[in-house]
């Protein structure tokens, strides 16, 4: 049984368990650290949080497999597979795309090749960054290009764009390549849509020539297990963006967000219902002053959560505040 724990401790040092089974996670502020793991880094202030890095890990029940492939460091237990890839855009300045559009069919490409030669071949959640994501560049703004490039590598490795698509986010940084994480496995996810918004791959073009391509969450189901990853969400309805200029009124849409979709999540659970205090979140503040105020709306609405606070830019330049959050249960 490969059952999968998620922890969160302060500071860069490595967590105090045997390293063979710590299949991958992240490490939030500081700057990336040698370890023997698959380790997201994502360099941005952590608003409200006395330390000044924050390492994310998830713990396996049984020693892990390690890897390289095509860039890509990965890890897998038993039926579960998680991975990083950093690409730097510099390297597809010759490309006849843009670079990032480039850097981003060429990461999704590499890891679909990944998870059919590991015989996982569902991806489940991934986590994506990249600097300046609002910027505009080649006469388009950077989070288009990325989704030019995200949707072009699921078409060409014959993966669907809508429908079975994984849980993702995707956030802008100061800097830094294009950092793409993500957890996969031999089943398919559940994905989770929301009702009170249109399905991301749905929108319509004056959001970009491409939509993007991710579900607004997916129930997941390593051995003896079932997750829920809720993708990050904001404050839109339908599919435009609410409450512009307002961060307490982003904060309380995008929780009655999260809410519709747990709500819609427990509908297909096996488990038993996922309650929101179970939930562990990030939120991503555009203007880390905001912190004090979205944290009074989420403790309100949510309750004691555990929440980790990190400065970026979300994927609309109108948008203040996203939040992405998961829970588990034992099968």
């Amino acid at each position: 049984m490969s059952l999968l724990h998620f922890q969160t401790t302060p500071g860069a040092a490595p967590v105090p368990r045997e390293t063979a089974f710590i299949l991958g996670g992240a490490l939030l502020g500081g700057q990336d650290s040698a370890v023997d793991w698959p380790q997201q880094a994502i360099s941005a202030s952590l608003p409200g949080s006395p330390a000044t890095a924050l390492r994310e890990t998830w713990l396996s029940a049984s020693p892990c497999l390690s890897g390289e492939s095509d860039g890509i460091v990965w890890r897998r237990s038993d039926d579960v597979l998680y991975g990083v890839i950093e690409l730097a855009e510099a390297d597809f300045a010759d490309d006849a795309r843009t670079p990032l559009q480039a850097a981003s069919e060429t990461a999704y490409r590499r890891i679909f090749r990944l998870l059919d030669a590991q015989g996982l071949p569902e991806l489940w959640r991934v986590w994506n960054y990249m600097a300046g994501i609002n910027a505009g560049s080649h006469g388009l703004e950077r989070y288009r290009q990325f989704n030019i490039g995200r949707q072009d590598a699921f078409l060409a490795c014959r993966r669907g764009s809508t429908g079975n698509v994984p849980a993702a986010c995707a956030l802008g940084l100061a800097g830094g390549p294009l950092s793409i994480a993500f957890m996969a496995g031999k089943i398919a996810a559940v994905p989770v849509e929301n009702p009170r918004q249109v399905s991301a791959y749905h929108y319509p073009d004056v959001y970009g020539p491409r939509s993007p391509t991710f579900s607004r969450a997916a129930l997941v189901h390593p051995p003896g297990q079932e997750i829920l990853f809720i993708s990050g969400t904001a404050s839109i309805v339908g599919h435009r963006s609410m409450h512009v200029g307002d961060v307490a009124g982003q904060t309380r849409e995008t929780l009655a967000n999260i809410l519709a979709v747990v709500a819609e999540a427990n509908r297909l659970a096996c488990t038993g219902d996922f309650r929101p205090q179970e939930l562990l979140c990030r939120a991503y503040l555009r203007n880390a002053a905001d912190h004090v105020a979205v944290d009074a709306v989420l403790r309100e609405i949510l309750g004691p959560v555990e929440v980790s606070y990190i400065e970026a830019d979300v994927c609309r330049a109108d948008l203040l505040v996203e939040i992405e959050a998961m829970a588990s249960h034992p099968r």
